[in-house]
């Protein structure tokens, strides 16, 4: 079952009451060379993740396990890794782990490199139509192997009764079990992130910087 709590002013707890539930929280990045704009954008998002995932504990209780995509080490070492890659969750899951909150490990290093050369890949434009297929089957051969890796050590950690929170991109294709409930967590700054980056992304077709 999937609710988008982000949109949902004051869920009943009842309806959610017993079980595995997790907090799905779609990863928004801001690298230091982005336009200030987007930036303002992204630390809006990040204020209203903050309220609302506080606001569903306060309803329906604490968090017991963090999962986050790319961190392949646990505790206070895979906390900095998540400072390092600037996605604003940080100060969130320093909250939560301050509290007794768990950062799991979902990423096996090895896989996760390998994902992330393919993704590079990928990304560069490759002009060869042979290449390009060798880089993009072996890109969603890995996807498939990582997909399958997170959900095992997710099904394997998130005991009965606990809840988890989930800090991954949209787009992964996760096929979670059934026994799990997913919240999705969506402050209405997701939208405006995802109109600013069509319309830069048009901007920069019609200047010629995109094929």
């Amino acid at each position: 079952m999937t609710e988008e709590l982000g949109k949902i002013e004051k869920p009943s707890a009842s309806n959610f009451e017993g079980g595995r539930k997790l907090y799905f929280v779609p990863l928004i990045f801001a690298p230091e060379e982005a336009e200030d704009d987007y930036k303002v954008l992204v630390n809006k998002y990040w204020d209203q993740v903050q309220s609302q995932v506080t606001g569903l504990e306060i309803r329906l209780g604490d968090i017991h396990k963090i999962y986050h995509e790319f961190i392949p080490i646990e505790g206070n070492e895979g906390l900095k890794i998540a400072q390092e890659l600037m996605s604003g969750a940080y100060s969130i899951m320093q909250d939560r782990m301050n509290r007794g909150a768990q950062l799991q490990i979902i990423e096996d290093k090895e896989m996760v490199t390998e994902f992330m050369d393919w993704s590079k890949c990928l990304a560069v434009g490759l002009q060869s139509t042979k290449v390009w297929k060798i880089a993009y089957d072996a890109y969603m051969e890995i996807q498939k192997k990582r997909n399958e890796y997170i959900l095992k050590q997710i099904d394997d950690t998130l005991k009965e009764n606990e809840i988890g929170l989930l800090l991954m991109r949209e787009g992964h294709q996760l096929q979670f079990p059934s026994n799990i409930q997913i919240l999705y967590v969506a402050p209405p700054t997701l939208d405006e992130i995802k109109r600013w980056l069509r319309a830069r992304a048009d901007e920069l077709q019609k200047e010629g910087n995109v094929p």
